[in-house]
């Protein structure tokens, strides 16, 4: 998948407020990887993503390679782009066989 792109009938958005939480939590050190960010609703079910995931989920505009997606992550948070890059690609992956990403 080189370009991912949101399947168009999710319905998601993101908590803000629970996003800029998680934020300043990570900065002192605190375990976040289960706490969602972004919601998505799927034939009446809901689903949440966590920061991570929801920052790969925002950058699936059908634009952004995967390449540019692992560039964006790390410059975030301050590590190698090939830190990044095959934890993103498995993560679209896994979104992409759910059909929650297509290929654009």
């Amino acid at each position: 998948m080189n370009k991912p792109l949101r399947n168009p009938e999710i319905v998601w958005r993101v908590e803000k407020r629970r996003q800029a939480e998680v934020l300043k939590a990570l900065e002192t050190g605190e375990d976040v990887a289960d706490t969602g960010t972004v919601i998505l609703l799927l034939s009446g079910m809901m689903h949440q993503l966590n920061l991570i995931g929801g920052m790969i989920w925002e950058q699936c505009d059908g634009q952004k390679t995967l390449a540019d997606i692992a560039g964006e992550l790390a410059k975030e948070f301050s590590v190698e782009q090939a830190e990044v890059e095959s934890d993103v690609a498995e993560f679209v992956a896994d979104l992409a066989e759910r059909g929650w990403l297509i290929n654009e």
